[in-house]
């Protein structure tokens, strides 16, 4: 019978707060430390991480040298996924703010996603991915995020002020031209698609299987920068 075997807890940064990897069976499941048991990530259901780069990675793979960035690494299949649908002449930089989650990337858990933290065009960003937002200026022609578990921020408050109307303005801010803007979500926000739209972006939303064509669905926003 399969069980939860701990492999490791990571201390969230300026927080009280850790993140757990347990071993269950052939995969890996990452839980909030304390919390009432619920995963954050495994390794089985990827799906809408996937698509989470896929989806803009497609519309930016034919422009000049294109750079991303990726808030959040999570198990790395954001991060494989944008480098798979990119040319060799890319950027793609990541952002991760608890230092745990890197090692995690580099060890066992990585050979899950192909270690793309090895690729070459893997730029990583050891910190808060708000303050790469605030430094870029036209930097990028693509921004996914996926720091938390959507417009509320849950492993960390200060995670929300991504999701709110100054975060959204410095995104769009941070984007070339037409560029794209990726929101993932465990659910649904009406109200936040609109608070996409006033800060300047045309919005699309998508929802996406977290495992084959069946069962969980998440939600990710696709916005382009207009002007």
């Amino acid at each position: 019978m399969k069980r939860f075997v701990l492999l490791g807890t990571a201390p969230i940064p300026e927080t009280t707060g850790a993140l757990c990897l347990f071993e269950y069976g052939e995969d890996f499941v990452i839980k909030i430390a304390g919390g009432d048991g619920g995963q954050l990530m495994n390794t089985r259901m990827h799906g809408s991480e996937d698509a989470l780069a896929a989806i803009p990675c497609r519309k930016v793979a034919g422009r000049p040298q294109p750079r991303v960035l990726i808030g959040g690494l999570g198990m790395g299949f954001t991060l494989a996924s944008a480098l798979l649908h990119l040319g060799a002449d890319a950027e793609v930089a990541v952002a991760e703010l608890v230092p745990g989650v890197v090692e995690w990337n580099r060890g066992p858990l990585g050979a899950k996603s192909g270690y793309p933290l090895l690729d070459p065009r893997t730029r990583l960003i050891q910190g808060d991915v708000a303050v790469e937002l605030n430094a870029a200026q036209q930097g990028y022609d693509a921004i996914m995020l996926d720091v938390d578990n959507g417009p509320e921020g849950l492993t960390q408050r200060r995670n929300s002020w991504l999701y709110s109307a100054e975060g959204l303005r410095r995104c769009f801010q941070a984007l070339r031209p037409r560029g794209i803007l990726a929101v993932w979500s465990a659910s649904a926000d009406r109200k936040f698609a609109d608070k996409v739209r006033k800060a300047g972006f045309k919005v699309e939303e998508v929802q996406v299987y977290a495992h084959g064509n069946r069962g969980t669905r998440h939600t990710i926003w696709i916005a382009e920068k207009r002007g």
